[in-house]
């Protein structure tokens, strides 16, 4: 026990007659850190693995407390990504998150992008005057879809930069000014971003930019297996746009949904607006309104593709058709700009409309074939 300067001055010593010694008294300071009620460290909570939950771009964890504990004030929530499916790592790691005053033993951490494969979480118990040990950490798998767009395939009148891209009427003139002789003859030679060495590179292949009124981009990542998800917004001044996917290797002047080797849904606000699912040069009117966002959810394995309406998740379109080849996203626009989110987990309304869909038949498509 330290003494404050305050309570050492507030004792009273006695002397004795004889000046031969001092005593203190302390039996009232005694009982009053006798009748003090010290606060025990909590215990380390205890993650429930099992109940944890990763979807819709949401994490949910639960914990409990090894033993029954009403002290308990509050909780504390620290978390980060990874790309090690075991135990933190010192080296090359993210520092951790943290979520403070938590008063429930579970917790969802909402609106992540998991553009990472695993999520490192642990928690601590704190009462009013010490916090615990933090619990055994966890990892959770958060894999997902994770691409950008690549500009060495994108049209000369499209500018490009990660997950945008933008209608620019001066076809690349002004990059070229800027970038001054080596690209005189630009229509002519291949991408200087191109190269063989990339890990990418296979997704790209071997193509020259898109020409003609095939204002296009793709992703720079394929779909070779697995169910996959990510989102489109269109600007409101966009006049035309489609959204899909298509084989590698498309044609210099090939538009999405006028091959048999691409498919996708066509908006159209030129005039009036019209709205489409569109392969093999082949158009079906879809009588719905056209939504903010745009979900794509793509089964490889299971040869589906569909549409649906982002924010409300409404089914738009659906596609069925045997996939023989790797797809690459695509997108086509004609004045405005598209904003495209890549990393997110397939929405379990999704997962739930695709069981009630496989289970029930669904509605199919006069597009659908077997390409």
């Amino acid at each position: 026990v330290t003494v404050a300067s305050a309570f050492r001055l507030s004792l009273k010593p006695k002397v004795s007659d004889s000046m031969t010694h001092m005593m203190v008294d302390f039996a009232l300071e005694k009982r009053m850190l006798q009748a003090v009620k010290f606060l025990p460290v909590p215990k380390a909570p205890e993650i429930d693995v099992a109940a944890c939950l990763v979807a819709d771009n949401c994490i949910t964890i639960s914990w409990r407390m090894p033993e029954e504990d009403s002290r308990i004030d509050h909780f504390v929530l620290e978390y980060r990504k990874t790309n090690f499916d075991g135990l933190p790592r010192l080296k090359g790691e993210q520092h951790w998150e943290l979520v403070d005053y938590i008063k429930a033993t579970q917790y969802t951490l909402s609106g992540l992008r998991f553009d990472t494969k695993y999520m490192n979480l642990r928690v601590q118990a704190c009462n009013k005057a010490v916090a615990g040990e933090y619990s055994d950490p966890v990892t959770l798998e958060t894999k997902a879809f994770v691409f950008s767009l690549d500009s060495t395939s994108s049209h000369l009148n499209l500018k490009v930069e990660d997950t945008y891209v933008e209608w620019d009427p001066t076809g690349g003139k002004g990059q070229e000014k800027i970038k001054g002789k080596e690209n005189k003859n630009r229509s002519n030679t291949a991408s200087p971003k191109r190269s063989t060495n990339s890990p990418r590179a296979s997704a790209r292949g071997s193509r020259d930019r898109f020409a003609g009124e095939s204002y296009t981009v793709l992703g720079d990542t394929a779909v070779e297996s697995g169910q996959h998800y990510w989102e489109v917004r269109a600007q409101k001044d966009c006049k035309s746009y489609s959204v899909g996917v298509t084989y590698r290797n498309p044609g210099k002047f090939d538009q999405l949904g006028k091959t048999n080797s691409s498919w996708c849904i066509h908006i159209n606000n030129w005039l009036q607006t019209t709205f489409s699912a569109k392969h093999n040069n082949k158009a079906k009117t879809l009588d719905i309104p056209v939504p903010d966002r745009i979900g794509v959810y793509c089964d490889f394995d299971g040869g589906q593709l569909s549409f649906y309406n982002a924010s409300s998740k409404a089914l738009l379109h659906t596609f069925r058709t045997k996939f023989t080849q790797p797809l690459l996203p695509g997108f086509m626009i004609w004045c405005g700009g598209l904003t495209v989110t890549t990393g997110l987990q397939v929405p379990s309304a999704v997962k739930t409309l695709q069981k009630s869909e496989n289970g029930l038949g669904g509605s199919t498509s006069s597009l659908n074939n077997v390409a």
